[in-house]
C-alpha cells in the first residue's frame, strides 16, 4: 500500500522511539505536521525554534531516546541553529526535519530558499536530504541510527512537495543499536597496570565518557586509593555513592580537585575531554583513556593514550592491579574536599537579611527540591550555583550548556525534561539574561502543560559577564539589565509567580513556589556584587581586581567597590 513520504518518517521515527516533536507549523511542513497529527507522535508547539531546538535535546540527552524537531523551509529552519548546535556538543540523538522549498523552485533563488545541506553539515553527524519518495523510510531509519548510535545531531533535508510524494515503501529498513565492548589490547592493559602498580600516588579524572561507568570508577579508586576528580559535565555520576570523590578541576571547580590533580605522579583521564589545557598537569604525569581515537592528546600533552570504553577498560584492568596501602594522597585530597565544602556551606550564610547571596538560593534549593528533581542551569553564574551547591545523589539529573557555552538554555532544555519526565519535579536556574532572551516560550509553558518550575537569579545584570570584565581589569560595561516584575510578568503568562526582595522570605516563598500544580516561577533579587571564586586566585587576578577598583572609584563608583569587598572578602 502506497503511503505518503511524511507518514513514512513519522512511522520510522516512532519505531525509532521518538515520542514528540517540537516545532512551528508552516507551509512546507504542513503535510508533515499532519501526519503527526494523524499518528502517536506528539507535536509540542513552541513559540520559538531556537527553544524548541533546545528543548529536544534537554529530551535527548537526559533520556538518552530520540527527540525530534522540525522546521519550515528558510527562517523557521534557521532559527533551530543554536540550539541544534548544543546538542551536536553535547551529544544528545536529535533528529531534524528540515524542509526547503519546493523541487520545482529549487535553485533558482526562490524566496526563503536556503542550502540547508552548507548549514547543517558543521553541526551534525548525519546530513541527507531525501531525494526520491522510495528513499524516505531509508534516509530517516539511516538518519536516527546515526543521532542514536554516534551521539548527536541528525539532520533530513525534504523538499516541501516530497511529503506529499508517495512511495510503496517495500523493503523494511529499521534502526539498529549495538553494545559492543571495546576495550585496549592485552599488551597495552599490561603496560598500564605496570605504570600505575608503580605510581607512589594516582588521581583519577572522570569526564562525560564514564556516564555509564560510575560504579566501575568507584571500584578502580578503592583498587588505587586514589581521589576521584570529576569535569563539571561527569558531576551528576561521578559523586553519587563515591566516598572518593574530591570535587571538580578548571575554573569552576574547587581547592581539592585542582590539587589531586597537581600532586599526583599519574594522572588518569577517564574518558574526559575538557578543554582547557592549563589544568592538567605535565605529559609525563597524564595516561588517557577515550573510546575516540581522536580526543587523545587532543586537549593536552599525555603519556600514554588508550583506546577504550571506561566501563570495559576498568573490568579488564583491575585483575591486573596490585593491592595498595598507601593512601597518604588520597587522605589529604578528602581532607582538602572536607573544607571545601564547609567553604561553600559558610559562602551561603545571609547574614543581611536585606540581602541574598545566589550561593544561599542554590542550598536552600538542594534541600527542598526532589530526590529525583531534573535541574537546568543557564550559562553564567546560575551554572556554577547549580555545579557547587546542588546534590547528587543518583536519581538527580543535571543539564547545562557546558560545552556550547550559549545563553538561554535552562527553561527550554527543561520543557524537554518536563516532556519526558511529566510526574518529576522539574527546575530551571535561570539568569535573569537567560530567561529574557527567549521569554516568548513562557506561553509554551502554560500551553504545553509543562511544569516546569523557573527560578530566577535576578542581579539586574549579565553578572559572569561583569564579573570577567572586572577580573580583566575593566569597568564593567553594557552589562546592565532593566528586568520587569518577573512574577507579575509570569502570572500574566498564566503562571503562577513568587517575588523575593529579603533573605527571610526566601522559604516560606520556595516552599509554596515548589508545591504550586503547574509551572511556576520564583523571582529572587539576589546580590549584584557575588563573584564565582576560583579554586585559586592568582596574583594577576587580584591585581586585575584591585585595578578595576581604582578605575571604579576615579569614576565615582566607589560604593560598588564597597559593596564587593563586604559581599566577597569580609563575610
Amino acid at each position: 500500500m502506497a503511503e505518503t513520504v511524511a507518514e513514512i518518517v513519522v512511522d520510522t521515527l516512532l519505531k525509532a522511539g521518538a515520542k514528540g516533536c517540537w516545532g512551528i507549523v508552516g507551509d512546507t511542513i504542513n503535510h508533515f505536521t499532519d501526519a503527526v497529527r494523524r499518528s502517536d507522535l506528539r507535536w509540542i508547539h513552541v513559540r520559538h525554534e531556537e527553544a524548541g531546538a533546545l528543548a529536544a535535546g534537554g529530551e535527548a540527552y537526559v533520556t538518552g531516546e530520540l527527540a525530534v524537531c522540525a522546521g519550515t523551509c528558510g527562517p523557521g529552519s534557521l532559527h533551530f541553529v543554536n540550539g541544534i548546535f548544543e546538542s551536536h556538543r553535547n551529544g544528545a540523538p536529535v533528529v531534524l526535519i528540515a524542509s526547503d522549498v519546493a523541487r520545482s523552485e529549487a535553485g533558482l533563488n526562490f524566496p526563503q530558499e536556503v542550502d540547508q545541506r552548507k548549514i547543517y553539515e558543521q553541526t551534525s553527524v548525519f546530513c541527507e536530504a531525501i531525494s526520491h519518495p522510495d528513499q524516505a523510510r531509508r534516509i530517516t531509519a539511516m538518519a536516527a541510527q546515526a543521532a542514536l548510535t554516534r551521539g548527536g545531531v541528525a539532520v533530513v533535508i525534504v523538499n516541501g512537495d516530497m511529503f506529499n510524494a508517495t512511495a510503496e515503501d517495500k523493503l523494511d529498513w529499521s534502526v539498529h543499536r549495538p553494545s559492543p565492548v571495546l576495550r585496549p589490547s592485552d599488551d597495552e592493559l599490561g603496560a598500564l597496570a605496570e605504570v600505575l602498580n608503580g605510581a607512589p600516588s594516582v588521581t583519577l579524572y572522570a569526564g562525560i565518557g564514564a556516564r555509564d561507568a560510575g560504579p566501575n570508577v568507584v571500584r578502580l579508586a578503592e583498587a588505587l586509593r586514589a581521589p576521584v576528580v570529576h569535569s563539571s559535565r561527569a558531576k551528576e555520576f561521578i559523586e553519587p555513592d563515591n566516598p572518593w570523590n574530591v570535587g571538580m578541576t578548571g575554573i569552576l571547580g574547587n581547592r581539592a580537585g585542582a590539587e589531586a590533580m597537581d600532586r599526583a605522579d599519574i594522572v588518569l583521564c577517564l574518558g574526559t575531554d575538557f578543554a582547557w589545557t592549563q589544568f592538567y598537569p605535565e605529559a609525563k604525569h597524564v595516561i588517557q583513556i577515550d573510546s575516540d581515537p581522536t580526543h587523545l592528546g587532543r586537549r593536552a600533552p599525555i603519556r600514554m593514550g588508550l583506546v577504550g570504553d571506561v566501563g570495559d577498560t576498568i573490568d579488564a584492568l583491575l585483575p591486573r592491579l596490585e593491592p595498595r596501602e598507601d593512601d597518604s594522597h588520597l587522605q589529604a585530597a578528602l581532607d582538602r574536599w572536607q573544607k571545601d565544602r564547609e567553604s561553600y556551606a559558610e559562602s551561603g550564610e545571609n547574614r543581611d537579611p536585606t540581602l541574598i547571596h545566589p550561593q544561599s538560593v542554590a542550598q536552600m534549593l538542594d534541600r527542598l527540591a526532589g530526590d529525583d528533581a531534573l535541574f537546568t542551569a543557564d550559562g553564567g553564574s546560575p551554572m556554577v550555583w547549580l555545579l557547587r551547591h546542588l546534590t547528587a545523589n543518583g536519581q538527580r539529573h543535571f543539564l547545562t550548556s557546558l560545552l556550547h557555552g550559549t545563553m538561554a538554555n535552562a527553561y527550554p532544555q527543561a520543557m524537554g525534561l518536563a516532556a519526558a519526565f511529566p510526574n518529576r519535579q522539574v527546575v530551571a536556574l535561570c539568569g535573569d539574561g537567560g530567561l529574557t532572551m527567549l521569554m516568548g516560550d513562557l506561553l509554551t509553558l502554560k500551553q504545553e502543560g509543562l511544569g516546569v518550575k523557573l527560578l530566577v537569579f535576578n542581579n539586574g545584570s549579565l553578572g559572569f559577564v561583569e564579573m570577567e570584565q572586572r577580573v580583566e581589569g575593566l569597568l564593567d560595561a553594557f552589562t546592565e539589565l532593566e528586568n520587569p516584575d518577573f512574577a507579575k510578568l509570569a502570572e500574566v503568562c498564566g503562571l503562577k509567580g513568587w517575588r523575593v526582595d529579603s533573605a527571610d522570605a526566601l522559604e516560606p516563598a520556595m516552599r509554596a513556589w515548589l508545591a504550586a500544580e503547574g509551572p511556576a516561577l520564583l523571582d529572587v533579587k539576589v546580590n549584584r556584587m557575588e563573584l564565582v571564586m576560583p579554586p585559586e586566585v592568582t596574583t594577576g587576578q587580584v591585581a586585575s581586581t584591585a585595578l578595576f577598583g581604582m578605575k571604579a572609584v576615579l569614576d565615582g563608583r566607589g560604593k560598588e567597590v564597597v559593596a564587593l569587598l563586604r559581599d566577597n572578602f569580609l563575610r
